[in-house]
Formats: structure tokens, C-alpha cells, sequence
């Protein structure tokens, strides 16, 4: 009997609007293709964003928490009741990550700023850039010991234009002091860090890669970058990222569609996972066990022919089955 042998790739899964669910296919040492996970992508937002980003789970309230930048506002769905509740804010907000205390820290126009979510209240920290009026605070995240990072971007002057190499990457540390990690950026975006904690993953969109550094996490400092992965053209633009629990990263691919799985070790692409809204702003893993994972979209940017080819824009997706977990993220010390 003739054995037809199949050859599978690890890259997988375009998530149709008819089919949600797909099984990831891997071929054993006897040609046998076996299903070995099934991926479910649904929307559990629909209170659409213009600018979906920065999302974090918060694992005593059992939310996400998120911006939706252009609204300047910080929003929570709460995972249980399914309720969003939001507060407005004064600027465009990039990034909130959770405080050890209570609340949130925030990078909101060019500045840090702690949210009070009972009383709504915001407190300023630091004001940075007062001589670069048309920058604005964009994606950020907590490291390993309890510091914010965060980074700056310029904004958009007409559509597709803006100043170039105007942002830079800071850090707040617990004593409110803020030290600036780089400078020339264009738009700081995704980060995180490795799980043996020597290596900082960085983003700057307009270079369309991945970046890494080594990374002293006892003083913070970053050091020696290197190109870790170069987007492809379908992949589009590199925006919010993540790390699993593997030590893989996750990058969010604006304008491209789709989530992608890059393997540190080899800066090789292994898998991607495409969403029905081509606007995926940014990523994080979360619920119970941190097996799902919760991806932010725009619907800024997109004119009327295109929304209406995709109506799920700007919602928040989960996707489950993807046979890997998330770490919890880490919160400001102060």
C-alpha cells in the first residue's frame, strides 16, 4: 500500500468570518496529521475603540484593563459580568499598567500620572518633552522589578505624515525618578522582557522590526541592540507585543490582521494567527490560567468602504486553543 506523506507548516491558522475555529495540523514520525490544539477567536468587546491598546490583565478584579487612545480614556470589561466601565482623561493615553497598591500608572500626553479608579482621579508624576508639543506618550509596560517603561512617539500632522525620530523610550522608577532609555525613535511601541530577565524586547514601528537588549534588571539599564526579527510585507507594521510563558513573543501586526509567534532563539516566525479586523493594535494573555489571550484592534484610520467590510473593527478579541499560556504581568512598585 502507497503511504502519501504530507510536509505541514508551523505557520497556520487564516481565521475566516465562517470558521472561527481551525485545528492546528502537525505531522508525527510515521506521517500520521493529527489535530493537536483547536483555536477559537471570539469577540468579547464590542463597544468598539478607536484605538484599541496597551491591554492588561488584572487578575483581582478578573478584568482587562485597556486604553482606547484617541477617546482618551482607560477602560475595564469586567470578565464576569461583561461590563465596561471607563474614565476619561485629559490627553490621548498610551499605556496603563497596574500598580502593587491599587489603581493604575499611566503615560498619557507627555506625562506619568497615576489613576485613582474609584474617585476617577489623576495625579501627575513627571511631565517630559514640554519642548515637543506634537509628541504624545504611546504603548508601555512594568519590567521584572517593578519600573514603568515607557515611550513617545509624534503625532501625525495630516495623515501619513510625521516628524521623524522625535520619540525616545523612559523609565519611572519607585522613586518617580524617570531616566531616558533611548532617544531618536520614531513610534516606541511593543515591549517586554525575557523570562530569565537579561534580555529587554523593543519595538520602534517604523523600523518594522523586533529589537533586543540586554537588559540589567537590577539597575534597569538596556544595552547593545540587535535586529531580532525583520517584518514581512503581508505582516505590515509591528505595534503591541507579548511574551508566553515559553518565552516566545507575540507581536501584533497593525494593518496587517493578525497576531504573529516569534522564537527569540532563532528570530524565526512560528506561527501566526489571523483576526477578522485588520487593525490589531496590541496583545496580552489572560483569564483564569493565562490560556487566553486578548487582542485589541482600531477602527481609526479605516474610511467607510473599509468598515464596512469589517464590522468587528475596533472590538477586543479572545482567542483560546492556542496550546501555550501567559504569565501574569508585573505592577509598579510605588
Amino acid at each position: 500500500m502507497n503511504t502519501v506523506r504530507f510536509t505541514i507548516s508551523t505557520e497556520n491558522f487564516s481565521i475566516s468570518e465562517n470558521n472561527r475555529t481551525r485545528s492546528k495540523l502537525t505531522e508525527d514520525k510515521d506521517g500520521k496529521v493529527e489535530a493537536m490544539s483547536s483555536i477559537k477567536i471570539e469577540s468579547v468587546v464590542k463597544e468598539k475603540n478607536r484605538m484599541g491598546e496597551c491591554p492588561v490583565w488584572e487578575e483581582r478584579e478578573n478584568a482587562l484593563v485597556y486604553v482606547d487612545i484617541n477617546s482618551q480614556k482607560v477602560c475595564r470589561w469586567n470578565s464576569v459580568t461583561n461590563e465596561v466601565h471607563s474614565v476619561s482623561v485629559d490627553a490621548r493615553v498610551g499605556s496603563v499598567a497596574l500598580r502593587k497598591c491599587g489603581g493604575y500608572v499611566i503615560a498619557l500626553g507627555t506625562r506619568f500620572a497615576f489613576l485613582n479608579w474609584e474617585t476617577e482621579s489623576v495625579a501627575t508624576i513627571a511631565e517630559l518633552e514640554q519642548d515637543k508639543p506634537n509628541n504624545r506618550f504611546n504603548d508601555g509596560k512594568v519590567d521584572p522589578k517593578g519600573r514603568f517603561f515607557a515611550g513617545t512617539m509624534a503625532e501625525e500632522t495630516e495623515p501619513g505624515v510625521r516628524a521623524r525620530h522625535q520619540g525616545a523610550l523612559y523609565t519611572l522608577f519607585p522613586d518617580y525618578s524617570v531616566v531616558k532609555q533611548l532617544d531618536q525613535v520614531d513610534i516606541s511601541n511593543g515591549l517586554d522582557w525575557s523570562l530569565d530577565h537579561r534580555t529587554f524586547f523593543h519595538i520602534d514601528s517604523l523600523a518594522y522590526a523586533v529589537h533586543a537588549f540586554d537588559y540589567d534588571v537590577h539597575t534597569g539599564k538596556i544595552a547593545c541592540c540587535k535586529v531580532l526579527y525583520q517584518l514581512e510585507k503581508e505582516e505590515q507594521m509591528p505595534d503591541g507585543m507579548c511574551i508566553d510563558a515559553e518565552g516566545k513573543l507575540w507581536v501584533a501586526c497593525i494593518d496587517g490582521g493578525r497576531v504573529i509567534r516569534i522564537d527569540p532563539e532563532t528570530g524565526k516566525r512560528i506561527q501566526t494567527v489571523k483576526l477578522p479586523a485588520s487593525r490589531i493594535t496590541s496583545c496580552c494573555f489572560g483569564g483564569k490560567d493565562y490560556s487566553e489571550m486578548y487582542v485589541t484592534s482600531a477602527y481609526d484610520g479605516l474610511d467607510k468602504a473599509a468598515l464596512a467590510k469589517e464590522p468587528q473593527a475596533g472590538e477586543i478579541f479572545k482567542i483560546t486553543g492556542l496550546g501555550v499560556k501567559g504569565i501574569p504581568q508585573y505592577s509598579y512598585v510605588a
